[in-house]
């Protein structure tokens, strides 16, 4: 495994600068880039039909010679970080020792692509890092993917009256006529002020803008409170379960269809630790575990987004079958 220097990944950071500007920024807290067209290739390859899970084996028969691995994490995005995380602290309980590096969609793509990172674990297509597999893929090796609900949504509490995003209009009332959402920037915010507000007719409401921590705290202020509240928000995310919130049904698909987040590596680093990329196929979390998870990590109740290790190793304490099943390939089961 090549090591990355600090003067290296400047580099990269650099490199990255114009890939950064023709494919978009990436979105605030891992949410999904929204709108796009219904194109479900890119590099190729059609995203979309992938199942979590697919490919999984038994892992016990493979060792990596090089124990030495670097993971990558994409900085903001909450299910980047469980899911390096929870790898993590398998591999070094197997005597690796593991480097994380934190950067943002573009420079993560060049950096893997180059091999001065081995994997990453937060590729969402086939709409939201396309750019990046037109212009990397033929670098990089696909190791599956491990989540299969990514989506943009409107949530409201799960007592609330409305069960589709099309019921505000008439129940504006209910929720005091007004839609909370997050940054002005973001891909969610975006789509549901192009899409979702003028199919549905929701121009009754009040869309208030602002960010995700001032989202989150009015969705727990009103439901600590017992009353109603609409907002936009993005699957996987803490809030499931840290807050009793469902979705609202989109009949129209104003939101977007869901994305599938995969992980990937460079050539070098797949053909150097097969151990590690058949670890990364057998990857698999649904909604429940992806959020319980998050929600230990990063919610201000538990441990505020500091002290990863400890998260995880406490959420693995409370899920005490999970790498057994996930080494011998049947989280997919």
């Amino acid at each position: 495994m090549k090591s990355t220097t600090l003067t290296k990944l400047g580099g990269i950071l650099a490199a990255s600068a114009l890939a950064l500007t023709a494919c978009g920024a990436s979105n605030t807290g891992g949410e999904p880039a929204g709108g796009g067209d219904d194109d479900t290739n890119a590099g190729g390859q059609d995203w979309s039909q992938c199942t979590p899970g697919d490919g999984s084996e038994d892992v016990a028969d493979l060792e990596d010679d090089e124990k030495d691995v670097s993971l990558g994490i994409f900085n903001g995005w909450d299910e980047s970080y469980a899911t390096v995380y929870l790898i993590k602290n398998v591999l070094e309980e197997d005597g690796y020792t593991v480097k994380t590096e934190e950067l943002d969609a573009g420079p993560m793509f060049t950096g893997v692509a180059q091999g001065d990172i081995d994997f990453f674990t937060d590729g969402w297509l086939p709409l939201t890092h396309e750019s990046y597999i037109e212009q990397y893929g033929d670098k990089l090796v696909d190791h599956g993917c491990w989540y299969d609900n990514a989506k943009l949504t409107i949530a409201v509490n799960e007592d609330s009256p409305a069960q589709e995003i099309g019921d505000l209009k008439d129940m504006g009332d209910e929720y005091n006529n007004t839609l909370y959402g997050i940054d002005a920037g973001a891909g969610l915010t975006k789509t549901t002020q192009d899409k979702a507000i003028p199919e549905y007719g929701l121009d009754n409401l009040d869309f208030k803008i602002s960010s995700t921590p001032a989202m989150l705290a009015q969705l727990k202020k009103s439901t600590d409170a017992g009353e109603n509240v609409a907002v936009t928000l993005w699957r996987p995310h803490w809030a499931y379960d840290a807050f009793p919130v469902r979705d609202l049904e989109d009949p129209k698909g104003a939101m977007g269809d869901a994305e599938r987040i995969f992980s990937f590596s460079g050539e070098e680093a797949a053909e150097e630790h097969p151990y590690v990329a058949q670890l990364l196929q057998n990857l698999v979390l649904d909604d429940d575990h992806l959020a319980s998870l998050e929600n230990l990590m990063f919610s201000d109740e538990n441990y505020g987004g500091d002290n990863h290790e400890k998260a995880v190793a406490d959420w693995l304490e409370e899920n005490p079958d999970f790498v057994d099943q996930w080494k011998k390939g049947e989280l997919a089961k």
